[in-house]
């Protein structure tokens, strides 16, 4: 399990091609004459949907190479803006100052961001009863609470390491505006990454921390990943998790509570590519049109939220 996360850390900090130095024989030629390259870079959390559109994207069209890479919705966005990429992956809202500067924003999928700690900690099964309220996530990361005792309302004396991310990115901007703060209210030990994240809070029976869905459950088993445990919500905040509020135990039943509205949002919300204007490069108009079609039946498999079909067509007119 660490060595997949560390894996996945190198891969989601170099650029990766999709599918270039395949040969053309292995894909469909499309005959319509596309070409060109696609390049994008940001956030972790649109990182592995985005590798999936490229892949299947360049079976449709062999001519177009797409590059990818990781390194935070801050990232993207400053990507796309400087015109350093095509597209920014940004896995947050667009700030109004982003919008003055150019960013043309195109939802494509939903994800969420959820509480994650050590499947090995001493206390997960009154964690769990008892869940996280968002209070108690706001002096968390506030480092008000010292012992999980105090998360509890117990004796245990179990310290509490609390993890954020060092990057600017849309899972740490997200998951603080569930209960009032910014990223940079975090007080935590700061880690890079999505993947470096979960291996942290891996690697320590007391840790705390918060993922992506696709870097907290393995998406060919949808089951958590060895060595984490989600801690389920309270959102009632009643002090226990009712029957009703328990849907963490496989990528499918979080996703349909997300859609059902049991999942609070924050720290569910929507992930967007991001370009500078409205975009004009026929390869990139393609590629977000395929995103926001065909591309939209990998959502599930992959992880991720297809978006309703209205959202669908409200986002497909953007380009036009």
């Amino acid at each position: 399990m660490k060595k997949i996360f560390l894996l996945l850390t190198g891969v989601a900090l170099l650029a990766n091609c999709t599918g270039a130095g395949k040969p053309k024989q292995e894909t469909a030629a499309s005959g319509d004459g596309l070409t060109g390259t696609i390049q994008l870079s940001g956030a972790f959390a649109l990182y592995p949907m985005a590798v999936k559109w490229g892949e299947e994207f360049r079976k449709l069209h062999p001519d177009v190479k797409v590059d990818i890479s990781g390194g935070g919705a801050g990232k993207g966005m400053t990507d796309a803006l400087s015109g350093v990429v095509d597209i920014g992956m940004v896995s947050r809202e667009i700030y109004p100052e982003e919008t003055v500067k150019g960013a043309y924003p195109i939802a494509t999928v939903k994800d969420a961001v959820v509480p994650i700690i050590n499947a090995n900690n001493p206390e997960r099964e009154a964690i769990r009863k008892t869940g996280l309220k968002r209070e108690t996530a706001a002096k968390l990361w506030s480092r008000e609470i010292n012992t999980w005792g105090e998360v509890l309302g117990t004796s245990a004396t179990l310290p509490v390491h609390v993890f954020t991310r060092s990057d600017a990115c849309g899972a740490a901007e997200t998951f603080a505006a569930w209960f009032g703060k910014k990223q940079e209210n975090l007080k935590a030990t700061a880690v890079f990454g999505d993947p470096g994240l979960a291996a942290a809070v891996q690697k320590d029976r007391a840790g705390i921390g918060f993922n992506n869905i696709a870097y907290a459950y393995d998406q060919k088993s949808k089951k958590i990943f060895e060595g984490l445990a989600i801690i389920p919500i309270d959102m009632n905040e009643n002090g226990r998790i009712d029957p009703e509020e328990d849907f963490y135990e496989t990528t499918e039943t979080l996703i349909k509570a997300i859609n059902e509205g049991r999942y609070p949002s924050p720290p569910a919300r929507d992930l967007y590519l991001v370009t500078k204007g409205k975009p004009t490069k026929p390869e990139v108009i393609a590629f977000i049109e395929y995103v926001l079609t065909e591309g939209q039946k990998y959502a599930v498999e992959t992880g991720y939220i297809a978006l309703s079909e209205e959202k669908l067509q409200a986002e497909l007119l953007k380009l036009k």
